[in-house]
């Protein structure tokens, strides 16, 4: 929770002074200033602070970045129209669960991803973008509104990525993550499950016009999950876990081709398949033991001293 955003929120809505909002609070001057600051807030006193500001339950850097809260409440309602459309649209065979928003985080997961990409957001909410609870009647018009404004359809396309990227997410390394055997999730699995939005926007095949950061976020969101998803591999090795696809293929591979494997693995096409890694393991566990064993053998038949290997017997010219 963002406190200086809370009280700015506060004193917006009060019209009043830092020394008067501290009065109607119950704390002193000081306290305000220290909260402006982003000192820890307590739960009792962001409840007030909420009540004050008359934001309910949304993100109070949401709000602010938002412009004001009637705006925020109308990019609230677009962002949750479009993750249904994009729900809508996944065909990996796992359910975006980011998407539901159960959290009640996707608005201002949303908006911190594109700041973080460099978007300046419009100073108001584009007039074209509203729209009443039932939009059956004009949704064509909607959706022509949508793929015209570069905020709106940018959105639309991140969460389309996230189908994909939360399919491979879903199908081959939340339960690597949140395998306690592992013990990453402290480590690193947090970072991999709240990060894939971001992940998603840096998925995104064409350069944003209005993300001027985007090259330095994908460079930056890259090098993070290859950091990470590293972690994990380490320890599913050392603890002899098999992998049944590359992880690192979440970073290099484009959103298209992770829905493409995510969808193969959700109708059972890959049963039965191991990584090339944990094949390669395999082979050098059988020639360890075939090393180990061998010898043994040799000198039970007394002809350990005899036996020579022609390894010219072994090349395929021969």
């Amino acid at each position: 929770m963002d406190s200086e955003a809370l009280v700015q929120l506060a004193l917006e809505a009060r019209s009043c002074s830092q020394k008067e909002l501290a009065a109607h609070l119950g704390v002193s001057p000081t306290q305000i200033s220290k909260w402006k600051k982003g000192e820890h807030m307590s739960f009792e006193m962001e409840a007030k602070l909420k009540s004050v500001a008359k934001i309910g339950a949304m993100d109070p850097r949401f709000v602010v970045w938002s412009g004001s809260l009637d705006a925020a409440k109308k990019w609230d309602r677009l962002i949750h129209l479009l993750a249904d459309y994009a729900k809508e649209a996944e065909e990996t065979g796992y359910n975006t669960y980011p998407l539901e928003d159960d959290m009640g985080l996707l608005s201002w997961h949303t908006f911190h991803t594109l700041r973080q990409m460099g978007v300046q957001l419009p100073k108001e909410f584009p007039k074209e973008l509203e729209f009443e609870p039932d939009i059956e009647s004009h949704s064509d018009d909607l959706w022509e509104a949508i793929d015209q404004n570069p905020h709106a359809s940018l959105i639309y396309s991140i969460f389309k990525s996230l189908n994909d990227v939360y399919g491979f997410y879903a199908a081959y390394v939340s339960e690597l993550v949140y395998d306690g055997e592992l013990d990453v999730f402290g480590d690193v699995g947090g970072e991999i499950d709240s990060c894939l939005l971001e992940l998603a926007a840096a998925k995104l095949e064409e350069e944003p016009a209005i993300a001027p950061n985007f090259a330095q976020f994908r460079r930056e969101t890259m090098r993070n999950y290859e950091k990470w998803l590293n972690v994990v591999k380490t320890a599913a090795f050392r603890a002899g876990v098999p992998l049944r696809a590359e992880l690192l293929d979440m970073v290099y591979q484009p959103a298209g081709m992770l829905g493409h494997k995510a969808e193969a693995e959700s109708l059972g096409f890959n049963k039965g398949r191991l990584h090339p890694d944990v094949y390669m393991n395999e082979l050098l566990e059988g020639m360890r033991v075939i090393h180990q064993v061998l010898p043994a053998i040799l000198k039970k038949l007394g002809i350990e001293n005899e036996f020579k290997l022609d390894v010219s017997d072994l090349r395929l010219d021969s």
